[in-house]
């Protein structure tokens, strides 16, 4: 248990452009640590990112699964460890390979996030909620972009 608090208070004090790790999902646990940075803030911005077993543990736990089968499978996570970003146009993709438009502030729209951000593979405005995976593409931006996010 002490762990587990450990974790989610660092967890808690991560700033994401600033951040060594970035989440790829809404569950503690759910983050990689970056590796490299390169062109952060322009046409070509880049993140590579790796899975961690620690972290895998972590996300384990969480869940109140102990068992070594569920930190292989969490290794195992269907990723891309690579996010890039045009921060110019908003183009840019996500851990899993989503390819997304970030298009500034939301202003009169449906939805009610700060920011509107489209799948745009799916032709779908990113809603806000724990399943749209809002906050962490979001973040997964913002350290790519730190400047198009006020």
């Amino acid at each position: 248990m002490p762990r587990l608090l450990a974790a989610l208070c660092a967890v808690m004090l991560a700033s994401p452009a600033g951040a060594a790790t970035l989440y790829y999902g809404s569950r503690v646990g759910m983050e990689l640590t970056i590796v490299k940075k390169s062109g952060i803030g322009s046409t070509h911005a880049g993140i590579l990112a790796r899975h961690d077993r620690r972290k895998a543990r972590v996300y384990c736990e969480y869940g109140h699964d102990f068992t070594e089968e569920c930190i292989d499978a969490e290794m195992q996570a269907p990723l891309h460890f690579e996010i890039t970003a045009n921060c110019k146009t908003g183009e840019f993709t996500t851990f899993y390979g989503a390819k997304m438009l970030f298009q500034g502030r939301n202003k009169g729209t449906d939805v009610t996030t700060d920011y509107r951000i489209t799948a745009v593979d799916e032709k779908v405005v990113l809603d806000g909620s724990g399943a749209s995976g809002y906050d962490y593409t979001l973040d997964q931006f913002k350290a790519l972009c730190p400047n198009r996010v006020r």
